[in-house]
Order: structure tokens, then sequence, then C-alpha cells
């Protein structure tokens, strides 16, 4: 007997800091497709997710929230897992990069580079972005925050140990060039080549001595491996790696097939991780593809946004398979997708309801109704018979083409095409006409099989999407879910046997009111969330310490944007003294200049003068936070006179 091709296909490992959004939860549900689909088609799968759980950030949090850092990513974690078997992920491994067996070998393999000149201690001064936990130059920022998520960077200055990434730039480049689809989509491909490679790689930082919360240096115990050969050395670590002899497993499956990666972390893939493995002496992965990301409407889903969506939030309404279908569905190869409770919705009525779920109700239920279940001979075919094979034929090498090339979208499109093929089918042949002529018992009888035979693919075909949904659909038929090699040909269903009881899949969804109770929702947990008012505990003062703060009445002559200062207002203001006074104030996102110019504020005079932006301001105007996003300029009545002071 022949062994079975091996395919070894992985996620990034999920960072452990918060429960993940809907958008982090598409990435194992593609890849639990791809992987369902490589098992049909008789493929020996290996495949693997799990959790990153070492850093900075997760010490912080950890803190914050009063408990260990191991108490912290075990939560999380937990948390993790259970959105991907609850989304009904078919895993093989899910690492966790604390677990005893990885940081061991993380040690191994840090020693290993550091003994054969790889790795090197120095010192690192730069500008640190902690959510990131990446180091970037002045020239990097955008803005003057961290070019990845938009957040202020500080500068750091610590001893660190750095990987030689300069010295195996030259052999990346030309392996890159030489294998056309090693980044894929070609896009991503031209982004690291000319953004990032060519320009000139540094030497990568790849340990940290200001925090302790990480696999520890094992011939240094001031610092701890940073997170790039902690985290990458999962994907060898889950199968067996050792510097010193590696597993029957890892040598079975290693190297990957492919990397599923967010579009974000495609430098780390596929020019840190190739350059730790080139070093190591192993083989590169075959393929890494970065996907794009799930936008909530329009905007990247965050907390700080109040715009995410959870995955078991979603199952709770939609159900698993409905969530796993619009993910597939929406998601396009190479552009950023949606999604909306809106858009779901339709989805959900239009293509699982009204498709594909009524194809396979009334189909069961007219073999029910006129052959009390019983499959009959396809023997007397007709004039639209041909044309469905063929759109099955069609379908079926789509689907195939499509999902080797990672378009779930266009995979997913194909089956629901064919679905929409067979409701056509029922439209051409009137099996409820031929049911009142019995000289048509013959040709119903046809048209039925043909019908079952139909939905038979179908169930196969969307096995990798909706697992439950076809196992359903098999029962109905009262056969086994199909196999890819029995959809090969059309046929396969045996006649004599009696299909099962015709239930509905999917039962459409009042959109208007989902909408509505779902506000409503919303609205009451904001309610209730909702903090208490309260004051900022400040120190008490006395009324001496009150009255030397001079508030007085000022006039807005003039207000101009500070260049270079986004934030910041120059406010020209007459203060009764008859000399100007310039205020900068950071109130330039509420306000526009000609808000302000003729109204009248409050100035506290007598504070010390400060250079912003390279404006000397001398004093502040009163404003007050309405929320956490906005402020309110404090003005007065225009008859009060310029100068006048507030008691």
């Amino acid at each position: 007997m022949c062994e079975k091709p091996k395919f070894y296909i992985t996620t990034a490992i999920a960072y452990t800091s918060r429960k993940p959004h809907i958008g982090n939860s598409y990435e194992i549900v593609l890849t639990d497709a791809i992987a369902r689909f490589k098992r049909m088609q008789g493929y020996d799968v290996f495949f693997l997710t799990g959790t990153d759980e070492h850093g900075q950030k997760i010490e912080e949090y950890a803190k914050d929230a009063g408990v260990s850092p191991k108490e912290y990513v075990d939560k999380v974690a937990g948390e993790i897992k259970g959105i991907c078997d609850l989304l009904n992920t078919t895993y093989d491994h899910f690492i966790r990069t604390t677990d005893d067996y990885h940081e061991k070998t993380v040690q191994k393999i840090f020693k290993k580079l550091y003994d054969q000149g790889d790795i090197y201690k120095s010192e690192y001064e730069g500008l640190y972005c902690t959510p990131c936990e990446s180091f970037w130059t002045e020239s990097q920022l955008v803005d003057g925050k961290c070019p990845d998520c938009g957040r202020d960077v500080h500068k750091e200055k610590e001893e660190t140990y750095f990987l030689r990434l300069s010295k195996y730039q030259k052999q990346l480049e030309e392996f890159i060039e030489n294998n056309e689809n090693f980044i894929y989509p070609e896009a991503r491909k031209k982004e690291m080549l000319n953004n990032f490679i060519k320009p000139g790689l540094q030497d990568l930082c790849v340990s940290r001595s200001s925090f302790k919360w990480g696999v520890p240096v094992s011939f240094d115990d001031k610092h701890v491996i940073y997170v790039w050969i902690d985290a990458l050395s999962n994907y060898i670590t889950a199968l067996g790696y050792d510097p010193d002899g590696s597993s029957e497993k890892y040598n079975k499956y290693w190297p990957a097939d492919v990397h599923i990666i967010g579009k974000d972390i495609v430098r780390f893939h596929t020019i840190y991780w190739p350059i730790m493995l080139m070093a190591l002496g192993i083989p590169l992965p075959k393929q890494v593809y970065g996907h794009p990301w799930l936008l909530q409407g329009e905007d990247k889903m965050s907390k700080s946004r109040g715009n995410v969506i959870y995955a078991d939030d979603l199952t709770e309404i939609f159900g698993v398979d409905a969530v796993r279908y619009y993910l597939l569905s929406e998601m396009p190869h190479a552009h950023d997708g949606s999604i909306t409770y809106e858009a779901m919705i339709d989805r959900f009525n239009t293509d699982l309801a009204n498709t594909l779920g009524n194809l396979v109700n009334r189909t069961i239920a007219m073999q029910n109704k006129y052959f009390d279940g019983v499959v009959q001979a396809p023997t007397c075919p007709t004039e639209f018979d041909e044309d469905l094979k063929e759109s099955a034929k069609k379908a079926l090498a789509g689907f195939d083409k499509y999902i080797s090339e990672y378009k779930m979208s266009d995979a997913v499109e194909c089956v629901i095409n064919f679905a929409r093929r067979c409701n056509k089918y029922i439209d051409e042949t009137m099996p409820w006409a031929l049911a009142k002529d019995e000289a048509q018992k013959e040709k119903l009888g046809t048209v039925l099989y043909n019908l079952l035979e139909g939905i038979r693919v179908l169930s196969a075909l969307i096995s990798p999407i909706m697992p439950e949904t076809a196992v359903k659909i098999a029962e109905q038929l009262n056969v086994p879910v199909a196999t890819y090699e029995s959809i090969q040909e059309w046929g396969g269903l045996e006649a004599g046997i009696t299909v099962g009881t015709a239930t509905p899949l999917f039962s459409r969804i009042d959109g208007e009111k989902l909408i509505a109770e779902l506000q409503a929702k919303k609205e009451a947990e904001e309610k209730a969330n909702a903090p208490a008012p309260k004051i900022e505990g400040l120190a008490e003062i006395g009324f001496d310490d009150f009255m030397k703060v001079e508030l007085r009445v000022a006039e807005v002559k003039n207000c101009e944007p500070i260049k270079k200062a986004k934030k910041l207002l120059k406010l020209t203001l007459d203060d009764g003294t008859g000399t100007d006074r310039i205020v900068a104030s950071g109130i330039a996102k509420w306000y526009k200049p000609e808000d302000l110019i003729g109204k009248k504020v409050i100035v506290v005079a007598n504070l010390k003068p400060a250079v912003l932006c390279g404006v000397e301001s001398c004093g502040m105007i009163l404003a007050a936070d309405v929320t956490e996003e906005d402020a309110k300029v404090v003005f007065v009545d225009e008859s009060m006179p310029n100068g006048a002071r507030i008691r």
C-alpha cells in the first residue's frame, strides 16, 4: 500500500494578550478548511495552531490584573483554544510557548546559533513599541508613531543579543527570487524584497534584559529570549525538532507546506524565520501565505473603537457553520474583507436558507412524497441533464483549483453556484408537473435522482467549509458524507436506497428584528458597564493655594494651526493688559481656528511659560473632558471684560 503524501499546515500562533475577535478567528477557520480539503484528497495532514505567551506586554497585563504572567496566559490561552474548538477546527496539535519541551528546545536553538557565531552580544539603542514588541529607527516611524500599530514608541537602551541577518541577506534574496511561490501572493513578495531586503537588513535584536517573562538564555540569566526566536520556533519544536537529534515526526512533516499568517506579520515569517532556518541548516518552508484582514465594516477591529465582534457571539445567533461560511465566502484573496451583522444576515438568508437549504429540503420532501423515499434509477434522461452534470464537473474543478490557490471565496462561490444550478434544474424540469402524469413517472424518478446526486456532490464540496451541515445533508440522503473520490464521476448515489426525512437546514432570519435586538443589547451593556461618575481624587487645597492660581477672561483675537503639531492650535489672546498673550492649546482635534476667533475664554494667566513645538506658550485655556474622545473649551459671556479675574 502506497504511503499517503504529507501536508504540513500551520496558523500563526495567537498572542495571549486578549480574547481574540472574529478577525483573529478567520485565520483558524481558513486553515481548517484547507486542512480538511487536503485530507479529503488523501493527504496525511498535520495541522498546527497554538499560542504565543511571552513578552513584556504580557508581563504588564498580568501586573495590571494582579496575577502572575503564567496565570494570565493560562486564562487567555484557554479562551483561544476554546474558540478554536467552538469553530469546529481539526488541529492536530495546539502548542503553547510556555510548554516545557518548547522552552528547552528554544534554549538549545539559541545556544547553537550563539556557538556558531550567528548570534552575538552587543548594545541596542532605539525606539521601541511595547504592543508590537518591535524596535524602529526614526526614519521608519509614521508621524512619530509605530508603523505597524500607530501607537507611541519610547527610547530604549539595553544590552542585548543580535541575530546576524546581514550575513544571510544575499542567500535569502536569491532564495525568494528563485522560489516563485515562497511568498504568496505576489504583492507581499514585492513588498518584502523592495521595502525590507534590498535596502539592506540590519541585525535583529533577539534577547531582552528589561523584563523577565520569557525563556531565559541558558548561559546568561540576565537575558530572556526575545519573541522572534521563541515564537517562530514553534513550527519545528511542535514536531519534535532538537539540535541534538530530532523526532520521526519532524523528519516526516518538515518542511511545512504552508504557513497561513496575517499580512501584518509577513516580514517576520519571510525574513527573520528563513534566516533562522538557514543558520540552523534546516530546509525552509515551501510557502508563506499572507492573508488580508477582516474588518468591521471599513475599520480594523479594536476594543478602543468599540467595534469588536467575537466568534461566540456570532455562533450563538447564526450557528457555527454559518459563521464559517460567511468568513470563507466574504474574504477576498488579496484584499481586506468586511463583516457586519447586516451582511451576515443577508448572506445567511440568500445563500444558506434560500439557495442551499431550500434545495435540500424540497428535493428530499418530493422524493418522499412521490416515491415513498425510494431512490429511482436514472433511466429516462431529460434535455437538461447533461448541463447539470457539466455544472457539477465545473464546480468540482473550480473548487479544487481555488482552494489550492487559497482563494476560498472563489471556491465557495463554485459550490453555491452549483446549488443555484440545481435549483434552476428544478424550475426547468418541473417535477410537480411530471408527478401529475403517470406516463412521466420514470422521467420524474430520473429528475429526482439527478437532484439527489447533485445534493450528494454538494455535501462533499461543503464539508471543508460547513462540516456539520455536510453531515446533516448526508443524513437526509441516508448515506455517508461523500468522499472526494466518489464525486469525481456523476452517478455515485445508489438507486434503491430510501432517503430520510426532510428537515430544514437553515431558517430565515428576520433581519430588522435581529438588528433591533442587537442594538438594544449593546445599549443595555454599555449602560451597565458605564463607570459611575466620579471626580478624580485630587489632593485637597486651601483657599490660599487656590488664590495663587490667576484665572482671567481673555478674547481670542487670532488662531492658527502649529506646523508639525497636529494636536495644537496657536491662540493670540487679548487679556486686558494691552500686550498680546500667546497660548498653545491641544484642542485642534475638536476645533477649527475660525470656531474660536472672537470667543471669550478663561486663561490661567500666571502659568510658567513653556515652549511647545517651537511656540512659547504663556498660559493655558480651560477646557472640560466630556468623554475620553471629546473635549469642550469653557467659553464665557461676551459681556465680561477682557482681563476680568475669575474668583
